[in-house]
């Protein structure tokens, strides 16, 4: 029996591009990465700012019955499919993703602050803004300045995301919470971290477990908030075992 599809949805301000360097470590996989509307190859596509909008657009771009894996925000958009049965996904793999990614109180995230000042960002030029993102995401790995120049690389393959895009995934980052709903996971899930993160803190792993104890979790212990870059074998074996294990 072959393996089932991957669908392999990109973050905030980026494109499928960024999973280059992880492609080839899943070799044998039938992969299908995903541009989500209004970033990259999909600039031209209407944007959206609600999470099962995007949920329902990513599902009829990809097979049915697909494992869909989302870094980031695409772990948002991936956890909604799931939830939802759009795409009727066959297992859910989220990476360096947060089922809210707001801090609250007793609950560790990017601070509204930030997201706030990436929105207002936005109106002046894209390029710079999606710049400071990627230097975040990278911020706190030994290899930070390798990780924030192969994500810069791989952005600029692609046509920048829609001004509407960028403005609706802040949007979706700030208001969406799937906190509550985790447990009603039923596909076969798997959950992966950086423990030097900063956009999702190594202290959410524990609270996420207990969250969705049906769930499976591994922390990559030297990589930050794209794991997939630094450590792109760790990354790849970890997927390729649990997908070939469905």
């Amino acid at each position: 029996m072959s393996a089932p599809t991957l669908v392999m949805l990109h973050g905030w301000g980026v494109n499928g591009a960024v999973f280059s360097s992880l492609l080839p470590h899943l070799q044998g996989l039938d992969l299908r990465v995903v541009d989500l509307p209004g970033f990259g190859d999909a600039a031209h596509e209407p944007a959206h700012d609600q999470i099962d909008a995007l949920a329902r657009a990513v599902a009829a771009k990809v097979p049915d019955g697909a494992v869909w894996l989302g870094w980031s925000l695409g772990g948002l958009v991936a956890t909604q499919a799931a939830l939802e049965g759009h795409g009727n996904p066959r297992a859910l793999i989220t990476l360096a993703s947060s089922p809210a990614f707001l801090a609250d109180s007793g609950w560790p995230g990017i601070k509204p602050l930030v997201l706030a000042q990436f929105a207002d960002a936005l109106d002046g030029d894209i390029g710079v803004v999606i710049d400071r993102f990627l230097a975040i995401q990278a911020m706190g790995a030994p290899s930070a300045k390798a990780d924030i120049k192969a994500l810069r690389q791989r952005v600029v393959e692609r046509p920048l995301p829609s001004h509407a895009a960028l403005a609706g995934g802040l949007k979706i980052l700030e208001e969406t919470d799937l906190r509550g709903r985790l447990e009603e996971v039923e596909q076969p899930f798997l959950r992966l971290y950086g423990r030097l993160d900063a956009l999702v803190p190594g202290k959410q792993q524990p609270l996420v477990d207990a969250l969705a104890p049906q769930s499976q979790s591994l922390v990559f212990e030297h990589a930050s908030h794209a794991p997939f870059i630094s450590h792109p074998q760790e990354t790849a074996k970890a997927i390729r075992d649990f997908v070939t294990g469905l």
